[in-house]
């Protein structure tokens, strides 16, 4: 009876280490997201930053299996004008045409499934939430296990978001695609 327990816990713990999951917390201050928003018609656009408030990433036997974080709507910020030009830009996009920030602080997106295309390159389906609403995303990301960062670009109809100010214009819109270029550092 006791081979039959210890041969039990032996499996036991083999099936708890293969499948041991680690949370990597990312490190805010070096991690960034880059945002663009171009005009519809004209080459032009506004541009600019908003910062993690925190997130981590789900590894799973040495990979990166899943992930979740939260973004900090207060913090975003245009930079692509003139001082007084960004700031009126800046607290243009927390009001209710855009981000909602005094109703909607933050946004977040989790990482629901992964595939490797190699070592270091995989393709992320995740749910993305912004104004209360949930949508599912892709984006294809790199890692840098020397770097200890991952990197991604992507783009996102607003609209699918409730974001529709001055969305389907015909003259100076802009454009309904907001560009995130994105680097997490643990």
């Amino acid at each position: 009876m006791k081979k039959y327990i210890l041969l039990l816990a032996f499996f036991t713990i083999c099936i708890a280490t293969t499948n041991a999951q680690d949370l990597l917390t990312i490190n805010t201050s070096k991690s960034d997201i880059k945002w663009s928003c171009d005009y519809s018609f004209y080459f032009s656009g506004h541009y600019g930053i908003v910062k993690f408030k925190e997130g981590y990433f789900i590894k799973t036997n040495d990979k990166i299996t899943g992930g979740s974080f939260i973004i900090d709507l207060n913090t975003i910020m245009a930079q692509d004008m003139e001082k007084d030009g960004n700031e009126g830009l800046t607290n243009h996009l927390k009001d209710p045409d855009f981000f909602e920030v005094n109703k909607y602080p933050t946004a977040t997106l989790v990482i629901t499934s992964v595939s490797y295309h190699d070592a270091t390159h995989f393709e992320a389906k995740a749910d993305m939430t912004i104004k209360g609403i949930t949508q599912a995303v892709k984006f294809q990301a790199t890692l840098d296990f020397e770097q200890k960062t991952m990197k991604t670009k992507f783009k996102i109809d607003r609209t699918r978001w409730g974001i529709v100010y001055n969305s389907k214009l015909k003259d100076q819109a802009i454009s309904d695609a907001i560009g995130f270029d994105v680097t997490l550092s643990l």
